[in-house]
Protein backbone atom coordinates (compact mmCIF):
# COMPACT_ATOMS: atom_id res chain seq x y z
CA UNK A 1 0.00 0.00 0.00
CA UNK A 2 0.99 3.53 -0.78
CA UNK A 3 0.23 6.46 0.52
CA UNK A 4 -0.54 9.73 -2.01
CA UNK A 5 -1.46 13.25 -1.21
CA UNK A 6 -3.02 15.80 -3.04
CA UNK A 7 -3.17 18.44 -1.00
CA UNK A 8 -1.33 19.89 2.66
CA UNK A 9 -4.04 18.70 5.04
CA UNK A 10 -4.23 16.21 7.03
CA UNK A 11 -7.19 14.34 5.61
CA UNK A 12 -6.00 14.95 1.71
CA UNK A 13 -4.50 11.86 1.35
CA UNK A 14 -5.37 8.66 -0.29
CA UNK A 15 -3.60 5.00 -0.41
CA UNK A 16 -3.45 3.16 -3.22
CA UNK A 17 -2.99 -0.94 -2.74
CA UNK A 18 -2.19 -2.97 -6.04
CA UNK A 19 -2.38 -6.15 -7.07
CA UNK A 20 0.50 -9.20 -7.58
CA UNK A 21 0.21 -8.84 -11.59
CA UNK A 22 -1.62 -6.73 -14.08
CA UNK A 23 -4.67 -4.54 -12.88
CA UNK A 24 -7.70 -5.45 -14.07
CA UNK A 25 -8.71 -1.72 -13.53
CA UNK A 26 -9.40 0.69 -10.66
CA UNK A 27 -11.60 0.73 -7.62
CA UNK A 28 -11.72 4.39 -5.49
CA UNK A 29 -13.37 3.28 -2.85
CA UNK A 30 -14.85 6.50 -0.71
CA UNK A 31 -15.99 5.35 2.79
CA UNK A 32 -19.13 7.00 4.17
CA UNK A 33 -20.37 8.18 8.03
CA UNK A 34 -22.79 11.08 6.96
CA UNK A 35 -19.76 13.46 5.92
CA UNK A 36 -18.27 14.15 9.92
CA UNK A 37 -15.17 14.21 10.89
CA UNK A 38 -15.51 11.14 13.36
CA UNK A 39 -15.16 8.68 10.34
CA UNK A 40 -12.48 7.62 8.23
CA UNK A 41 -11.01 6.19 5.81
CA UNK A 42 -10.03 2.50 7.61
CA UNK A 43 -13.81 1.81 7.19
CA UNK A 44 -12.39 1.44 3.33
CA UNK A 45 -9.50 -0.67 4.35
CA UNK A 46 -10.75 -3.77 4.25
CA UNK A 47 -12.55 -3.36 1.01
CA UNK A 48 -9.41 -2.32 -0.64
CA UNK A 49 -7.62 -5.38 0.77
CA UNK A 50 -10.01 -7.96 -1.06
CA UNK A 51 -10.83 -6.00 -3.87
CA UNK A 52 -6.45 -6.03 -4.58
CA UNK A 53 -6.73 -9.78 -3.80
CA UNK A 54 -9.35 -9.76 -6.64
CA UNK A 55 -7.21 -8.18 -9.30
CA UNK A 56 -7.99 -4.77 -8.80
CA UNK A 57 -5.63 -1.46 -7.63
CA UNK A 58 -7.98 0.35 -5.09
CA UNK A 59 -7.38 3.79 -3.77
CA UNK A 60 -8.71 4.29 -0.54
CA UNK A 61 -9.78 7.89 -0.50
CA UNK A 62 -9.40 10.00 2.55
CA UNK A 63 -10.86 13.72 2.33
CA UNK A 64 -12.03 16.71 4.57
CA UNK A 65 -15.32 15.86 6.66
CA UNK A 66 -17.30 18.16 8.11
CA UNK A 67 -15.72 18.88 11.05
CA UNK A 68 -12.61 19.11 10.40
CA UNK A 69 -12.39 21.72 7.34
CA UNK A 70 -14.65 19.72 5.25
CA UNK A 71 -18.61 20.37 3.63
CA UNK A 72 -19.60 22.20 0.36
CA UNK A 73 -17.39 22.70 -1.83
CA UNK A 74 -14.15 21.34 0.02
CA UNK A 75 -15.38 17.71 0.68
CA UNK A 76 -15.90 18.07 -3.46
CA UNK A 77 -12.88 19.74 -4.28
CA UNK A 78 -11.04 16.73 -2.43
CA UNK A 79 -12.35 13.53 -4.03
CA UNK A 80 -11.92 15.24 -7.23
CA UNK A 81 -8.26 15.85 -6.79
CA UNK A 82 -8.25 12.70 -5.10
CA UNK A 83 -9.31 11.20 -8.25
CA UNK A 84 -6.83 13.14 -10.34
CA UNK A 85 -3.82 11.38 -8.54
CA UNK A 86 -4.79 8.44 -10.25
CA UNK A 87 -3.33 10.72 -13.33
CA UNK A 88 0.04 10.63 -12.21
CA UNK A 89 0.43 7.05 -11.60
CA UNK A 90 1.47 4.38 -14.66
CA UNK A 91 -2.43 2.48 -13.82
CA UNK A 92 -4.21 1.98 -16.81
CA UNK A 93 -7.45 3.97 -16.57
CA UNK A 94 -9.57 2.61 -19.20
CA UNK A 95 -11.42 1.26 -16.40
CA UNK A 96 -11.76 3.08 -13.11
CA UNK A 97 -14.84 2.85 -10.92
CA UNK A 98 -15.93 4.99 -7.84
CA UNK A 99 -17.47 2.28 -4.66
CA UNK A 100 -18.73 4.90 -2.12
CA UNK A 101 -21.02 3.88 0.64
CA UNK A 102 -23.87 5.84 2.17
CA UNK A 103 -22.34 9.84 2.15
CA UNK A 104 -19.57 7.96 0.51
CA UNK A 105 -22.10 6.86 -2.57
CA UNK A 106 -23.33 10.11 -3.14
CA UNK A 107 -19.70 11.58 -3.71
CA UNK A 108 -19.36 8.48 -5.96
CA UNK A 109 -22.56 9.46 -7.99
CA UNK A 110 -21.26 12.97 -7.46
CA UNK A 111 -17.77 12.21 -9.17
CA UNK A 112 -19.10 10.50 -12.44
CA UNK A 113 -20.74 14.07 -13.46
CA UNK A 114 -18.26 16.26 -12.00
CA UNK A 115 -16.66 17.50 -14.58
CA UNK A 116 -20.07 19.11 -16.02
CA UNK A 117 -20.07 21.60 -13.37
CA UNK A 118 -17.74 24.86 -13.42
CA UNK A 119 -15.75 24.41 -10.17
CA UNK A 120 -14.20 20.71 -11.28
CA UNK A 121 -14.23 20.99 -15.17
CA UNK A 122 -10.82 20.73 -15.30
CA UNK A 123 -10.95 17.07 -13.54
CA UNK A 124 -8.41 15.02 -15.28
CA UNK A 125 -9.59 11.40 -14.53
CA UNK A 126 -13.07 10.06 -15.64
CA UNK A 127 -14.99 7.52 -15.00
CA UNK A 128 -16.84 4.58 -16.28
CA UNK A 129 -18.47 3.08 -13.91
CA UNK A 130 -19.84 4.31 -10.19
CA UNK A 131 -21.52 1.45 -7.56
CA UNK A 132 -23.13 3.25 -4.98
CA UNK A 133 -23.36 1.08 -1.79
CA UNK A 134 -26.66 2.54 0.31
CA UNK A 135 -25.74 5.69 -0.94
CA UNK A 136 -27.60 9.24 -0.22
CA UNK A 137 -28.14 10.01 -3.95
CA UNK A 138 -31.07 12.58 -3.39
CA UNK A 139 -29.86 14.98 -0.77
CA UNK A 140 -32.74 17.08 -0.82
CA UNK A 141 -34.77 14.14 0.13
CA UNK A 142 -32.58 12.81 2.53
CA UNK A 143 -32.56 16.32 4.23
CA UNK A 144 -36.54 16.68 4.21
CA UNK A 145 -36.17 13.09 5.89
CA UNK A 146 -33.45 14.32 8.47
CA UNK A 147 -31.17 11.70 7.78
CA UNK A 148 -28.20 11.42 9.94
CA UNK A 149 -30.24 14.24 12.29
CA UNK A 150 -29.15 17.31 10.23
CA UNK A 151 -26.08 15.69 8.66
CA UNK A 152 -27.30 17.33 4.59
CA UNK A 153 -27.81 20.66 6.18
CA UNK A 154 -24.45 20.21 7.97
CA UNK A 155 -22.46 18.67 4.63
CA UNK A 156 -24.05 21.59 2.71
CA UNK A 157 -23.88 24.72 4.74
CA UNK A 158 -26.99 25.80 3.47
CA UNK A 159 -29.93 23.51 1.52
CA UNK A 160 -30.76 25.57 -1.51
CA UNK A 161 -30.54 25.72 -5.34
CA UNK A 162 -26.68 26.69 -5.34
CA UNK A 163 -25.22 24.23 -2.86
CA UNK A 164 -27.94 21.23 -4.25
CA UNK A 165 -27.13 21.92 -7.80
CA UNK A 166 -23.21 21.56 -6.50
CA UNK A 167 -23.64 18.54 -4.86
CA UNK A 168 -26.55 16.62 -5.13
CA UNK A 169 -26.46 13.66 -7.67
CA UNK A 170 -30.19 13.57 -8.84
CA UNK A 171 -29.43 17.24 -9.94
CA UNK A 172 -27.13 15.41 -12.16
CA UNK A 173 -28.81 13.56 -14.14
CA UNK A 174 -29.05 11.51 -16.89
CA UNK A 175 -25.95 9.84 -16.11
CA UNK A 176 -22.87 9.86 -18.48
CA UNK A 177 -21.82 6.23 -17.12
CA UNK A 178 -23.60 3.07 -15.73
CA UNK A 179 -23.95 3.04 -12.26
CA UNK A 180 -25.45 -0.18 -10.39
CA UNK A 181 -27.12 1.34 -6.90
CA UNK A 182 -26.86 -1.57 -3.95
CA UNK A 183 -28.93 -1.26 -0.89
CA UNK A 184 -30.64 -3.65 1.49
CA UNK A 185 -34.80 -2.99 1.78
CA UNK A 186 -33.96 -3.09 5.86
CA UNK A 187 -31.72 -0.62 5.61
CA UNK A 188 -32.23 1.50 9.14
CA UNK A 189 -29.93 4.08 8.02
CA UNK A 190 -30.33 5.44 4.57
CA UNK A 191 -33.87 4.07 3.25
CA UNK A 192 -33.92 1.81 0.27
CA UNK A 193 -36.03 4.35 -1.64
CA UNK A 194 -33.25 6.62 -1.83
CA UNK A 195 -31.89 4.14 -4.64
CA UNK A 196 -34.99 3.06 -5.15
CA UNK A 197 -36.52 6.35 -6.85
CA UNK A 198 -32.71 7.50 -7.86
CA UNK A 199 -32.63 4.26 -10.16
CA UNK A 200 -36.41 4.99 -11.55
CA UNK A 201 -35.46 8.57 -12.42
CA UNK A 202 -32.07 8.03 -14.20
CA UNK A 203 -33.17 5.64 -16.87
CA UNK A 204 -31.22 2.54 -18.58
CA UNK A 205 -28.34 3.30 -17.69
CA UNK A 206 -28.60 2.87 -13.59
CA UNK A 207 -29.56 -0.45 -12.13
CA UNK A 208 -31.21 -1.57 -8.40
CA UNK A 209 -29.38 -3.97 -6.80
CA UNK A 210 -31.53 -5.07 -4.12
CA UNK A 211 -29.46 -7.12 -1.44
CA UNK A 212 -29.77 -8.40 2.73
CA UNK A 213 -27.89 -7.18 5.40
CA UNK A 214 -28.97 -3.58 6.73
CA UNK A 215 -27.29 -0.72 5.81
CA UNK A 216 -23.33 -2.12 7.13
CA UNK A 217 -23.79 -5.45 5.16
CA UNK A 218 -22.51 -3.93 2.21
CA UNK A 219 -18.74 -2.86 3.44
CA UNK A 220 -18.89 -6.50 5.16
CA UNK A 221 -16.75 -8.26 2.68
CA UNK A 222 -17.70 -11.82 4.15
CA UNK A 223 -21.30 -10.81 3.53
CA UNK A 224 -23.30 -11.51 0.44
CA UNK A 225 -24.38 -8.29 -0.22
CA UNK A 226 -20.45 -8.16 -0.84
CA UNK A 227 -20.23 -10.80 -3.11
CA UNK A 228 -23.18 -9.14 -5.45
CA UNK A 229 -20.62 -6.11 -5.49
CA UNK A 230 -17.88 -8.64 -6.38
CA UNK A 231 -20.44 -9.81 -9.58
CA UNK A 232 -21.34 -6.70 -10.42
CA UNK A 233 -17.62 -6.17 -10.67
CA UNK A 234 -16.95 -9.06 -13.24
CA UNK A 235 -19.07 -7.88 -15.49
Amino acid sequence: MRRLTYGPDASQFAELTEPDGPSRGVVVVIHGGFWKEAYDCSLGRPLAADLASRGWAALNLEYRRVGNGGGVPQTLDDISAGIDLLADTDLDLSTVVTLGHSAGGQLAAWAAGRHRLAPWSDARVRLTEVISQAGVLDLAAAHQAGLGSGAVERFLGVVDDDTLGLADPSRQLPLDVRLWAVHARDDEDVPFGQSEAYVARAGPRATLVEVTGGHFGVIDVTSPAWADIVEILET
